[in-house]
């Protein structure tokens, strides 16, 4: 069901992610009023929604049209449908080479690059993994050292053969299981951005996936600057902490603010070191800015693994970044970043950040 509603406010944000900004100014006020036709509806077990500014022609039908390609696509990408072409890739690959559709095999690739641009911190070959841990049906517990050991044998892109000649995909491990949940909201919005773009002639939009995922089209006309998205603290959904304006850009965040249980004293989230097979510690939660959403929820899910030390390794590859990071310790300051290092002791640094993340002069 899509969910229409008009938004008429003279500040106007997405409230996107769980990380702590410092030194961010409070919400700036946006010239002018701006009014938002958006639309929402449930996918991917979260809810979508795309904002339009009012008055751009076919406004409606192109946000319809934008949640009705995300309804598509996780139909094609969700390992919770038997029939998504994602479930019969994991039930036949390892059988023979499986020739897939082209733009899933893209975003496959994509995938294999970034989990070789950070070094296996982001992997969407994981999907034993997740499975034993129970975090494919919100059941968190602690796997028999057996059961992990194989869950981690069969893991891995490391695994996964991709031809570009054919266009097929083939696993060399039975039992590997691939699960887009790192990378799919994010594609999802880049491709019904596209949609917006090249069908409907939009050149203002701002879409977000369960306020995690963003993607903003160009900028609200009140403000050539770009949209503004709120950022929330990870363990208080009433405070809001900082602001960072995206123009053309997509932002994702990854914490265990929900999806966790205690062990023997210990907090173990959903998100988990592919590397090791556990659950990511050191972290409290990390976002990115980056030039695609599904970029920005990848790169966000390896910097939560890495923590901030890791920012070097990912922005080796990916140099337009602007990271956010907070270490899970007590009292612990979050990092912003917006080039490979974590302090401002370089010339023109801070001005860099400063333009990405609204941060005071």
């Amino acid at each position: 069901m899509n969910r229409r509603r008009f938004l008429h406010a003279r500040h106007v944000t997405g409230a996107a992610g769980a990380l702590l900004v410092p030194d961010l100014a409070a919400e700036p006020a946006l010239p002018g009023d701006l009014t938002l036709l958006r639309v929402s509806r449930r996918a991917m077990a979260t809810t979508f929604e795309v904002a339009i500014p009012y008055g751009t022609a076919d406004a409606l039908p192109a946000a319809e049209d934008a949640l009705d390609l995300i309804d598509d696509l996780e139909d094609q990408l969700t390992v919770y449908r038997d029939h998504s072409e994602v479930s019969r890739l994991n039930t036949t690959a390892a059988d023979g080479p499986v020739e897939v559709e082209p733009r899933l095999f893209d975003l496959l690739s994509a995938a294999a690059t970034l989990t070789r641009d950070t070094a296996g911190a982001f992997d969407c070959a994981t999907g034993a993994l997740i499975k034993v841990w129970g975090f494919h049906k919100r059941e968190g517990r602690v796997p028999p050292p057996e059961e992990l050991r194989a869950a981690r044998e069969c893991s891995g892109t490391r695994h996964v053969v991709l031809d570009p000649a054919a266009r097929t995909i083939k696993f060399r491990k039975h039992g590997l299981e691939i699960n887009l949940g790192g990378i799919g909201k994010g594609y999802a919005l880049d491709r019904a951005g596209e949609r917006l773009r090249e069908k409907w002639g939009i050149t203002s939009a701002l879409l977000q996936g369960g306020g995690s995922s963003v993607l903003a089209i160009g900028a609200p006309p009140t403000n050539p600057r770009g949209w503004a998205v709120a950022v929330r603290h990870p363990w208080d959904d009433t405070r809001t902490l900082g602001t960072v304006w995206l123009k053309d850009q997509g932002f994702g965040t990854s914490a265990a603010t929900f999806q966790f249980f205690e062990y023997n004293g210990r907090k173990l989230g959903h998100l988990l070191d592919p590397r090791t097979g556990w659950p990511a510690d050191g972290t409290a939660g990390a976002s990115v800015v980056a030039p695609t959403a599904a970029a920005a929820d990848a790169l966000s899910t390896a910097l939560f693994v890495y923590g901030i030390a890791g920012f070097e390794k990912v922005a080796v590859a990916h140099p337009n970044l602007g990271a956010i990071v907070l270490p899970d310790t007590p009292g612990a300051a979050p990092v912003v970043t917006g080039l490979p290092v974590s302090r401002y002791d370089r010339p023109g640094l801070r001005e860099t950040v400063a333009a990405l993340f609204a941060l005071p002069d």
